[in-house]
């Protein structure tokens, strides 16, 4: 009975620990994010749903420029694996040198569109990223927060 209350107090604490961590995540990024989110916002009020993805890269890429957003399109992620590069993952956006950045165009995101961009972040050790889709009637984003990052790089 004694252990079991000891691994409560752990269990909690961890959860503890990985809401604080994502809590810094969000603030350290978001400024980006939201400036991200209104360019997206914007792009998505002129043109609505129904156009292919190329088209909403195109425009979003504008938005950008027309925002002084900083941004590099069709930026490569290196993907490890136990500490080896073993593949590159290209995703349309890098905004601000940060937060890469992937959108869709299709009537609904999925499970399987959230796994994906989350894996992404874990396997090329990045903190954080966006997955935008312009294909609902409604602008669709997800922040996606790397739960995998070490604790020893948040502040106590």
């Amino acid at each position: 009975m004694h252990s079991s209350k000891n691994g409560n107090r752990t269990s909690k604490a961890n959860k503890r620990t990985t809401i604080n961590k994502i809590k810094w995540i969000k603030m350290k990024y978001e400024e980006i994010t939201h400036k991200t989110i209104g360019c997206a916002m914007e792009t998505h009020r002129n043109l609505g749903p129904g156009f292919q993805e190329y088209i909403y890269h195109r425009a979003l890429a504008k938005e950008f420029k027309l925002q002084g957003v900083q941004f590099e399109d069709e930026y490569e992620i290196k993907i490890y694996y136990k500490g080896d590069q073993i593949g590159l993952r290209r995703v349309d956006f890098l905004v601000e040198g940060k937060i890469p950045v992937e959108i869709k165009a299709i009537t609904e995101l999925t499970d399987t569109n959230l796994a994906q961009a989350k894996n992404y972040l874990e396997a090329g050790g990045i903190e954080i990223g966006l997955l935008i889709n312009f294909g609902a009637s409604s602008l669709q984003f997800k922040r996606l927060i790397n739960n995998k990052i070490q604790s020893s790089q948040f502040p106590q």
